[in-house]
């Protein structure tokens, strides 16, 4: 019996400690793997530590059991290596932003980036601590060959500044010497370069600058209204002569459509064309386009009046030759019976008959002399 209950304590204990196993490799798969580690790496020291206080009792099923325990922690291994290699990759990264970086001249906004650099370098985690020191070196280097070139900016600023009151005193003298100045668009560039100046000359102290540029301002302002005022009124005038050239493509338009040509409307367009040159410019944005209807309006008319010319032209040209060949038909006749008469001659037998004949013949060659001409006369017509 105490045989058998020995045995029985003893399958109890084996249960016991395989079961304590089985735990340990759940606690090793429950470690979060984005743990911090130092704690990570503490975890599995301990829970190695447990595993070896638990007696062996040399069973197959164990020895699957020690297997899977290992193989959970060599999965916490493998993601470790990659988050190393991660953090490894990033931090090489970081390194290379950071010495493109490094000789910027845009000191403001190149310390935050690289501050945001030193921010995303603390959030990257540990690569091993070899590795880590030397990609600090590198970073490092690069931030602070960056803050040694800011720094030695900052001082030449600071010394430049000593002479900054002075400077801006003389542009001060310059903008108000300028400011009553009516060449707009000389003294406007005068002015941007003035103030490229002042934004160069240096910091002479918070109360003293504010000051210095109130008064800098104040010339500028004072010209800067006038040009203003100045473009108001010429805005407004453009504006009326944009409304008078409005009315006068109005006047040529409806004189086109009315497709009736003459010397008076002709006399029309051309005044209205003389009267849009006194009027004055209306302003670039109007003046084009105003001037395009103006003269789409006047070419249309005068297009017209050229077609209108030349139908005229045509017409006339097919009465002057439906009249020439009037003129060529009677002529032919005329020969054609002077032929004949000239023929008829010789078989008259009186001499009076002989002689009226002849007073005929003259007569008919007189007629067709004076129709020669008036055909000559007409073909040179024709041919102006």
């Amino acid at each position: 019996m105490a045989e058998n209950r020995e045995m029985f304590n003893e399958i109890i204990d084996q249960e016991e400690d395989i079961n304590l196993r089985k735990q340990l490799i759940e606690e090793v798969k429950n470690i979060p793997s984005d743990a911090d580690w130092n704690t990570v790496s503490s975890s599995i020291q301990n829970l190695k530590r447990r595993w070896k206080r638990i007696n062996y009792w040399e069973s197959a099923y164990e020895d699957t059991l020690e297997e899977e325990f290992e193989a959970a922690i060599d999965v916490l291994y493998g993601k470790r290596n990659q988050v190393m290699a991660n953090s490894k990759a990033l931090k090489e990264e970081l390194i290379v932003r950071a010495e493109a970086l490094s000789q910027s001249n845009n000191f403001n906004s190149t310390t935050n980036e690289l501050n945001e650099l030193l921010n995303q370098w603390k959030a990257a985690g540990s690569c091993g601590k070899e590795t880590d020191d030397q990609l600090w070196e590198k970073f490092n280097a690069a931030r602070q060959t960056f803050f040694d070139r800011k720094h030695d900016y900052w001082q030449a600023r600071q010394e430049k500044s000593a002479n900054a009151k002075t400077a801006k005193e003389e542009l001060i003298k310059k903008a108000e010497a300028l400011k009553d100045s009516t060449d707009w668009k000389k003294t406007a560039d005068a002015y941007n370069e003035l103030l490229n100046q002042w934004k160069t000359a240096g910091f002479a102290g918070k109360d003293q600058d504010d000051a210095l540029w109130a008064r800098f301002n104040e010339a500028r302002q004072a010209f800067y209204d006038a040009r203003s005022a100045h473009y108001d009124a010429q805005r407004a005038e453009n504006a009326k002569r944009a409304e008078a050239k409005a009315e006068l493509v109005k006047a040529a338009q409806a004189i086109a459509d009315e497709k009736f040509y003459s010397r008076e409307n002709s006399d029309k367009i051309k005044k209205l064309n003389a009267e849009w040159k006194t009027i004055g410019f209306a302003g670039k944005g109007q003046e084009d386009e105003l001037w395009s209807q103006f003269r789409a309006a006047a070419d249309s008319y005068f297009e017209g009046l050229k077609q209108y010319n030349q139908s005229r032209h045509d017409q006339w040209m097919m009465r002057m030759q439906e009249n020439r060949n009037r003129k060529l038909d009677l002529i032919q006749k005329q020969k054609n019976q002077l032929k004949r008469m000239e023929q008829e001659l010789g078989y008259l037998l009186s001499q009076s008959a002989v002689d009226e004949m002849k007073e005929d013949i003259e007569d008919k060659k007189d007629f067709i002399a004076q129709l020669e001409e008036e055909l000559a006369e007409l073909d040179k017509r024709i041919a102006e």
